[in-house]
């Protein structure tokens, strides 16, 4: 294939899919039902290989899907050293033969690497230019541009700006992460050069998520407007709902914890134990009604006013798309 006809390509031709969407991996909310139903309604889904909390859990649940469904399975993997289960993590999906990998926060070189051989394709979530070319030049297959409209882990640049930058100084295909809740905005990132997109918030208020209801109804209840970056869940800003409880607590972190992620001996330490606090935060507020909420969204659930199920989200996103 040529380099025109790679960046070209469609997320569909990818994945061999009927519609260029990826159901966005979700920490904590991305389960079994979620995949199959995507799956069923001609798109993809991507799991966090994170949400699985030993190996052979995440083995059986990726055998489940597939089990119940034909169609490319994702995963998502988190590549630098606050995630201790990679190693295992990666063998997993070598061994299963996942359709694709999406690498987020760190280098994707032994992820492409192992994956290769295998003709699993590895896409890199990136935020700018110079390491989009980084992560072409290592192999991978394309590049999931991770806007500021991004839920979790967002970008610094608008889709506007960063899909045409990424396209004309890439040449492999861009999929575009943030700012899609209907298919209009579709549309409109397809119109800038994305070959798909990977939307991930809508999809929390959907009958097969196993959050609380009330992660659900927040979703419905709040808006674009109300989606703040926190700093206390991860060690990287991250978009959460404000709610009462997020006002309360604020969403910088203290001096100390600054001050302690600046030591270059100290910072990988204090990253890890943020996430690990952050992590066990999310999973509180996700599936359990508490005053202590943080619940992780994007800038998209703007577009999201009744709780559905899987396969309704993605007939609506269409019909709106090609209408």
């Amino acid at each position: 294939m040529t380099n025109t006809a790679k960046k070209s390509a469609s997320l569909c031709t990818l994945l061999n899919i009927k519609y260029p969407i990826i159901m966005a991996p979700m920490f904590l909310v991305s389960n079994e039902d979620m995949l199959v139903e995507a799956i069923k309604s001609g798109i993809t889904g991507c799991v966090p290989a994170l949400n699985y909390r030993t190996d052979a859990k995440f083995r059986e649940a990726l055998n489940s899907i597939r089990s119940r469904v034909n169609g490319p399975i994702g995963v998502n993997l988190i590549v630098n050293k606050s995630n201790i289960k990679l190693k295992q993590q990666l063998k997993t999906c070598v061994d299963l033969k996942v359709a694709y990998i999406i690498t987020s926060l760190g280098s994707p070189e032994k992820t492409i690497e192992a994956c290769k051989p295998h003709g699993i394709k590895v896409f890199c979530d990136v935020v700018d230019a110079k390491y989009a070319k980084k992560v072409e030049e290592l192999g991978c297959d394309a590049v999931i541009a991770v806007n500021k409209e991004a839920g979790g882990h967002c970008g610094p640049s608008p889709a506007h700006q960063l899909i045409p930058e990424l396209v004309a100084q890439c040449s492999i295909p861009v999929i575009s992460a943030g700012g899609v809740s209907n298919g209009h905005q579709m549309r409109e990132m397809l119109a800038l050069g994305a070959c798909g997109i990977s939307m991930g918030s809508p999809f929390i208020a959907t009958k097969e998520a196993t959050v609380s209801d009330a992660y659900k109804q927040a979703i419905v209840d709040y808006g674009a407007k109300d989606i703040v970056l926190s700093e206390k869940l991860s060690g990287s800003p991250c978009t959460v709902i404000n709610t009462p409880y997020v006002q309360k607590v604020g969403t910088k972190r203290n001096f100390i914890e600054s001050f302690l992620s600046k030591n270059k001996k100290l910072k990988k330490f204090i990253k890890m134990l943020t996430f690990y606090k952050g992590t066990k935060a999310l999973e509180k507020a996700a599936f359990s009604t508490t005053y202590d909420t943080v619940w992780c969204a994007g800038p998209s659930i703007e577009g999201v006013h009744s709780i559905r199920p899987v396969a309704q989200v993605v007939k609506e996103l269409v019909e709106e798309f090609e209408n």
